[in-house]
Parts: C-alpha cells; sequence; structure tokens
C-alpha cells in the first residue's frame, strides 16, 4: 500500500510518496497551484501506485484551524471526487520551518550556497520535504497504533 502526502499551498503543492510497506515517506516533488494540478496529481497517482492520499490540515500557534484552512477543505473535497481513494489529515504546524531546518546544515554558508540555498527555497523544494513531514508523521502514527 502506498501513500501520497500533500502540504497544500496557494501557488505551490509539495508531494510526497511512501515506500510500499508505508513506512517511510520520501519527497517527490512540487505541483504548481493552477489548472493542470489534478492532471499533474493523477499522473502521479497512477505511476507510483498510491492506495490513499495523506493532506497536511493546517493550524495555528493555538492548534486551532487557520484561514488556509477552508482553501484545503475545499481541495480534499476535489480529490474525493477526482481520485476516489481515502484521504486523511494530518496537523502540519510548521512542517516548512522544520524542513527549511533540517535543510540547513550547521556550518558556515558562503555567498554563493546562500544564494543556492534561497533559490531552493523561493523555487519551493521545501514543499516536497514539508510533504514528507507531514506523511511520515501520518505513518509513524498508522505503525505505531499497529504494533
Amino acid at each position: 500500500m502506498r501513500f501520497l502526502g500533500i502540504d497544500y499551498g496557494t501557488k505551490r503543492i509539495g508531494v510526497a510518496v511512501s515506500n510500499d510497506e508505508a513506512v517511510l515517506a520520501f519527497p517527490k516533488e512540487i505541483v504548481p497551484n493552477d489548472t493542470d494540478t489534478f492532471e499533474r496529481l493523477g499522473k502521479i497517482i497512477q505511476a507510483e501506485k498510491i492506495s490513499e492520499i495523506v493532506i497536511g490540515e493546517s493550524v495555528d500557534f493555538s492548534g486551532r484551524l487557520n484561514v488556509l484552512s477552508a482553501r484545503i477543505e475545499l481541495f480534499i473535497k476535489d480529490l474525493e471526487k477526482k481520485f476516489k481513494l481515502p484521504i486523511h489529515k494530518q496537523k502540519e504546524f510548521l512542517t516548512s520551518v522544520e524542513a527549511r531546518k533540517s535543510k540547513d546544515n550547521k556550518q558556515t554558508l558562503t555567498q554563493s550556497q546562500a544564494h543556492s540555498k534561497l533559490k531552493q527555497i523561493k523555487s519551493g523544494r521545501i514543499d516536497a520535504s514539508a510533504a514528507a513531514l507531514i506523511l511520515q508523521r501520518y505513518l509513524d502514527k498508522q505503525n505505531k497504533s499497529v504494533s
């Protein structure tokens, strides 16, 4: 059974996939949030043989749903209609920050490395890592309850 992890954003959607055993999550790619989003996601779902989807549930510092939550709910409804797969929500508090930190080395960056890191953040590569964190948290929770 393979899972697709989604970090929803208004401009970009981070995508991650699990291994066949649904134990590990891996960043896959960034999908622009535009008119072709569902076509691109459909190709990933088919190619990766996805059977379930996990999407980040956006919450504020108090743990309550925030402004992005309504958009995510609409996106989930569209996902359900288009792909007819089970969809699970996983709280995604600060996953992008965590993904960015995990990419940071504790060393001093040269100007070239700093520029490269800024390009990476702007290009959205962090979004796929955030999707992997969301998916990994969900998988860990599921695997813990099975043990």
